[in-house]
């Protein structure tokens, strides 16, 4: 063969080989899963922004080995949110962050009792601490990515970064910081769909949505046959496994969900969106600590801000996207919460009555109803 002729050969197998990688490549989607799996697991993500690296590790999950190793990158931040930094009295020059450098002497238990407020009692002497502003330290865009993803992971909302100068480390992913920050709705596609005789219908049928961004798995559950010619009667519920199947006197979710099917078995239609969102969107693990805050006597709000998240972590535009999937276009919403109603508009369902759904008060959740109430505006 000519000269020529393997020329041509070669730049052709280079064409085919560069070709299948950039159709094996991860995308966009998958790098952002791949970097929550990794934070879960103790591993580190590379994020990027305006030309600068940083390397993170999730604060929950990160080992002594890892700690030191980022330590030595030269010098770590600890990344917590303005919730968290106000309980430490730290100062939250980002706004809604702060930056704290690590001191050269702490070790992961310093880290870890740093970011997780059950430890607040038995580890008071944390401080001073020593918070960065303006161009010290990774940026604040990297901070606040690196907390973004922790909480999509579910774990508690802080991340050591350290600098880092050069290419990603060997089998570490590589993220943007701007992917992870773009505000968008999750792309929900429905996987599949059964018939489910309940005991408030026998006409019952689960749908099981799901998105590539997130490893949740969201439920619509029709009763009967609603018409999507007329108002359908609604419920988004958040997933709760204390009060659903535990049956637990904490909070009144449980009747809710329970009152929400009885009501649409009596009326002969509905659709209840059962929402994988457990403990208001911080996940089960965070919740039960926000419990164990509860019996040091902060309430419901209190605790969420003191482990660094917000009132309440939820998007309620899931449950918009999921009922125009299936047809709907405007609900009566069973909801005693004025926010569900206000994003349901938002996102294109009318919502042509807010139906209350006032039941499971008990001597346990008195206390907590008053709070959805005074903090949370829940019309109770």
């Amino acid at each position: 063969m000519s000269l020529s002729g393997l020329m041509f050969q070669s730049a052709s197998r280079r064409g085919i080989e560069t070709g299948m990688t950039d159709a094996l490549a991860l995308d966009a989607a998958e790098r952002l899963a791949r970097a929550r799996a990794d934070l879960r697991m103790g591993l580190p993500v590379m994020l990027t922004h305006d030309g600068a690296s940083a390397l993170a590790l999730a604060a929950e999950t990160a080992t002594a080995r890892r700690v030191e190793g980022l330590k030595a990158l030269g010098g770590a931040t600890l990344a917590i949110t303005s919730k968290r930094a106000e309980t430490l009295r730290a100062r939250a020059y980002d706004g809604d962050l702060a930056r704290i450098r690590v001191p050269g002497d702490a070790d992961r238990a310093w880290v870890h009792a740093t970011a997780d407020p059950a430890e607040d009692l038995s580890s008071p002497m944390k401080g001073p601490f020593a918070t960065l502003r303006g161009e010290e330290g990774p940026s604040p865009t990297l901070a606040r990515a690196a907390i973004r993803l922790a909480k999509a992971a579910r774990l508690l909302p802080a991340a050591l970064l350290a600098p880092l100068v050069g290419p990603a480390p060997e089998g570490v992913v590589e993220v943007p910081a701007a992917l992870v920050l773009e505000a968008r709705v999750a792309p929900l596609a429905e996987v599949v769909s059964a018939r489910v005789p309940l005991a408030v219908a026998q006409a019952g049928r689960v749908h099981v949505f799901r998105s590539p961004l997130d490893d949740a798995e969201h439920v619509a559950v029709e009763i009967g046959s609603p018409s999507r010619d007329a108002p359908v009667l609604a419920r988004l519920h958040s997933a709760c496994f204390t009060g659903d199947l535990l049956g637990s006197l904490k909070c009144d979710c449980g009747p809710q969900l329970h009152a929400a099917l009885a009501r649409m078995g009596a009326e002969g239609a509905g659709v209840l969106l059962y929402l994988d969102q457990e403990g208001r969107g911080i996940g089960l693990a965070n919740k039960m600590r926000a419990y164990s805050l509860q019996d040091q006597g902060f309430d419901t709000v209190e605790a969420n801000h003191r482990l660094g998240f917000e009132d309440d972590e939820r998007d309620f535009r899931i449950g918009a996207q999921i009922l125009k999937a299936l047809g709907f276009r405007s609900v009566r919403l069973l909801t005693n919460n004025p926010a569900k109603v206000a994003r349901m508009e938002e996102a294109g369902v009318r919502v042509t009555e807010r139906v209350p759904l006032r039941v499971g008060l008990n001597d346990q959740n008195a206390a907590y109803l008053a709070t959805k109430a005074a903090k949370s505006g829940h019309l109770l």
